[in-house]
C-alpha cells in the first residue's frame, strides 16, 4: 500500500484506522456524531445503508463523504421517473468495427454505488437494483458477472408524501441493514452553515474531490473480517434474543422482525462495538444500533400500510420495557 499521510495502514492498528475514517466523515456532516457512527456500522457491517429524511439535511452529503473516503471506484446514480435498468447494470452492445458484441459494465460495477432518491424510480429499475444488493452479482443477457468487493449501495430517498415517490416493497426495505434518519441541526451547528455559506466556504459539502481516502477497499474487507470476530458475550446474546422476540408478541406491533433481522442486529452491534474502540459487545450496542436496523424490518400498529412506518418509535419503545443485563 502506498504512504499517504491520511492513510493508516489497517493491518497495523485497525481500530486507529477506523477513527481517522470517522474523523473525516465527522468533519463532512457537521454537528451528527452519532449518524457517522451509525453509518460506519452499517458499512463495517457489510451491510447497505439507507438515508431517508426530507431534502436539505445532509443525505447525499453523507453518502458522498463515506464514497470519497474509501479509495475505491465509485459511481452516483441520480435516480429517476425514466430510468432503465440496464442503466444501473449495463449491457451488451455492436462494436461496428468486429461486428460483434460486447459487454459494457454499468454504473453497479463499482465498490460504492449512491442512489440518489433511489424512491424516485419505478419498481422495475429498483428491482435490478436490489438484486445486486442481494447476490452480489448481476446477470445479463444470461450471463453471470460478480460485483467488486466491497459492494456498497447508499441510498437516499425522500419522504413518502413528496411528490413523484414511489414505495419500497418490505422484501426490499429488507435488503438493507440500516434505515438512518439525519434531522435537523442543532442551533449552533446550523449558525455556522449559515455564517460559512455568506462566506462562501461551505463546510459540510465538499465533493469527493475534496477529500483524501482514508481506507481503500482491500482495507474494508480486512475491517469487515475483524468485525466478524468481535465477541458477543451469552448474556448480551441473550439480551438481543429477548428484544427480538419481544416484537413478535408485543402488541405494539403488527409483525416483529424475522430471523434476518435478527442476524442483521447481531452484526451491527458488532460493527458499533468495533467502531467505538471495543472487540466485544455490550448492551448498549444492541440499544443503539436496534432501532436503525429494526424499524424498518417491523410493522407498528399504529402504522399505516409500509413497514418502517413508526417502527423506530416502536423499537425505542420496546427497548425501554426490556431490562439491560448490565
Amino acid at each position: 500500500m502506498n504512504a499517504d499521510p491520511l492513510r493508516i495502514l489497517v493491518a497495523g492498528d485497525p481500530m486507529a484506522a477506523v477513527a481517522r475514517w470517522r474523523e473525516a466523515v465527522s468533519g463532512t456532516l457537521l454537528g451528527k456524531p452519532s449518524v457517522v457512527d451509525l453509518a460506519l456500522t452499517a458499512v463495517l457491517a457489510g451491510g447497505h445503508l439507507l438515508l431517508h429524511d426530507v431534502p436539505g439535511v445532509g443525505k447525499t452529503t453523507l453518502a458522498a463523504a463515506l464514497a470519497a473516503t474509501v479509495g475505491g471506484t465509485f459511481a452516483r446514480v441520480q435516480f429517476t421517473s425514466d430510468l432503465l435498468p440496464a442503466d444501473l447494470t449495463g449491457g451488451n452492445v455492436l462494436e461496428p468495427a468486429t461486428g460483434r458484441f460486447s459487454f459494457r459494465a454499468g454504473p453497479l460495477f463499482a465498490n460504492v454505488v449512491l442512489a440518489d432518491e433511489i424512491n424516485r424510480t419505478p419498481p422495475k429499475t429498483q428491482s435490478a437494483l436490489f438484486e445486486a444488493m442481494e447476490e452480489r452479482q448481476i446477470t445479463v443477457d444470461g450471463e453471470t458477472r460478480g460485483l467488486p468487493r466491497p459492494f456498497l449501495v447508499i441510498a437516499t430517498q425522500n419522504p413518502y408524501d413528496t411528490h413523484g415517490t414511489f414505495h419500497l416493497p418490505d422484501s426490499q426495505l429488507d435488503r438493507f441493514l440500516m434505515r438512518l434518519a439525519i434531522g435537523y441541526p442543532d442551533r449552533g451547528t446550523e449558525r455556522d452553515l449559515l455564517r460559512a455559506t455568506r462566506d462562501d466556504e461551505r463546510p459540510g459539502r465538499r465533493g469527493r474531490a475534496d477529500h483524501v481516502p482514508v481506507v481503500g477497499p482491500d482495507d474494508v474487507v480486512q475491517l469487515m473480517a475483524e468485525v466478524r470476530a468481535v465477541a458477543l458475550p451469552e448474556v448480551v446474546e441473550e439480551y438481543l434474543l429477548d428484544i427480538v422476540r419481544a416484537t413478535r408478541s408485543d402488541p405494539r406491533f403488527v409483525r416483529g422482525v424475522s430471523t434476518r433481522g435478527a442476524q442483521a442486529l447481531h452484526r451491527a452491534a458488532q460493527a458499533h462495538a468495533f467502531v467505538q474502540g471495543r472487540r466485544y459487545v455490550v448492551p448498549e450496542d444492541i440499544r443503539l444500533v436496534a432501532p436503525a436496523v429494526l424499524g424498518h424490518r417491523v410493522l407498528a400498529r399504529s402504522g399505516a400500510g409500509s413497514a418502517g412506518e413508526g417502527g423506530e418509535h416502536a423499537v425505542l419503545a420496546l427497548l425501554d420495557d426490556i431490562p439491560s443485563p448490565l
